[in-house]
């Protein structure tokens, strides 16, 4: 795709026209959510899925947006010169190619977590990013909540003592998808485009909405999913900028018999030296951890800080400071209102960045997505090898593990690489 040279600078009071691809259950978030910020427009919508299409239409039309354009082919939304920026909410697997063909067109980009499938692809779509000079925004929006900024500046500025751990927690509930035998595509459906990057497979139910986020060929499991967010967090509170050097992760796919490969139980350890990071999926029925407060009836998620003079969790809610040695809680601050998980603040942050054309307004640019996602993907490659790791972070490889390094990248199908020079 050719680039396109000297993109203009938005003015202020300008509107930006944003494209949503994919547009389930994030796309759906994206086109409420851009809909709702100042001074931008959804003008087109794209997805594979005929009937997805209809039903972005209708929750536009409710929403009192204009009309927007309407494709089932994501590249001929980056033809269009009129799109300013894209957000993509398509299954893991087209995260990075998306992005990269986006940057190519002169777009910029807010990309759904995690930032890439595969540790290699994630520094492509950072090069994008950087080569043609666009804004790219991973969906982390923790990033942009301020009781989540208050917890980690407290963190950060020794308010627990010095840190030397910090716990991530998935403890999410999953029921079984049981099994499903392949069968036709769906009427409407563009399985073709819809499997692009990843090997192809024969059509089954059980891997195509929502559910592909349980087998490797297009998802990463719940410790890229949900978790990805808690990684994210728990880094930004330990003040690291690249990813561990050591790495443990065990587990399985326990009491379930079914289609799912990823696991439903996983611990996976990561060693910086100096601290220690922690992060453990739990998809069955279990309790909380550090007075973690219960996100809804069946979910504890969030991060536990521990320090040298007390510990700090953040969740959802808000964060709570436990102190001393009777861990007396201390402070309690709950989440503003009108933000609690919304992802508007996120937004309005990667619009205020597109206008000023400035990397810096970004809370969370595409290298901080990469390297949250290279954890996750550290952990799962661990797991799937069954043994610990040594990661070179410089070199973003694993040395003369030539086991490991096979993991990095996968085969891309013809017509759907994603490039090693972008």
């Amino acid at each position: 795709m050719a680039a396109v040279a000297g993109a203009s600078v938005l003015g202020a009071n300008d509107r930006i026209n944003v494209a949503v691809i994919g547009l389930r259950g994030r796309g759906r978030d994206h086109m409420e959510t851009f809909t709702k910020a100042s001074g931008c427009r959804v003008a087109a919508i794209c997805d594979i899925d005929e009937e997805q299409i209809g039903r972005g239409r209708k929750l536009l039309e409710k929403l009192n947006s204009p009309a927007p354009e309407v494709y089932g082919d994501l590249r001929r939304v980056f033809d269009n010169k009129d799109i300013d920026a894209v957000s993509i909410a398509t299954p893991n697997h087209w995260h990075v190619l998306a992005t990269v063909w986006a940057c190519q067109a002169g777009k910029d980009v807010y990309v759904e977590k995690p930032a890439s499938h595969n540790i290699w692809e994630g520094r492509r779509a950072v090069e994008a990013a950087r080569k043609y000079d666009r804004i790219v925004q991973c969906g982390m929006q923790a990033r942009s909540l301020e009781h989540y900024q208050q917890a980690i500046r407290l963190v950060r500025q020794g308010g627990i003592g010095k840190v030397y751990m910090a716990k991530g927690l998935c403890y999410k509930r999953r029921k079984s998808i049981g099994r499903k035998p392949d069968g036709a595509v769906p009427a409407g459906v563009n399985y073709d485009l819809w499997v692009g990057p990843a090997a192809m497979r024969p059509f089954n139910p059980n891997r195509f909405h929502y559910n592909w986020h349980w087998f490797w060929n297009t998802g990463d499991g719940d410790i890229a999913n949900q978790g990805v967010h808690e990684m994210d967090i728990g880094r930004w509170g330990l003040g690291k900028s690249t990813p561990a050097t050591k790495v443990t992760s065990m587990g399985g796919k326990f009491v379930y018999d079914d289609d799912q490969e990823t696991p439903n139980t996983q611990l996976a350890a990561f060693h910086y030296g100096d601290c220690e990071q922690v992060f453990e999926v739990r998809g069955l029925i279990t309790g909380s951890e550090g007075n973690m407060t219960l996100e809804d009836e069946q979910h504890y998620i969030g991060v536990i800080f521990f320090g040298s003079e007390g510990y700090l969790t953040v969740d959802s809610n808000g964060f709570q400071v436990f102190m001393g040695e009777k861990k007396q809680r201390t402070q309690y601050v709950k989440h503003i209102e009108t933000e609690a998980w919304s992802t508007l603040p996120h937004v309005e942050n990667f619009l205020k960045a597109v206008r000023s054309h400035k990397r810096s307004d970004l809370n969370c640019d595409i290298l901080e997505g990469h390297v949250s996602a290279t954890l996750c993907h550290l952990a799962n490659t661990s797991y799937r090898l069954g043994r610990s790791l040594s990661f070179d972070p410089e070199a973003e490889n694993f040395g003369s593990d030539s086991e490991a390094n096979a993991l990095l990248s996968r085969n891309y199908r013809e017509g759907f690489v994603v490039p090693a020079q972008v």
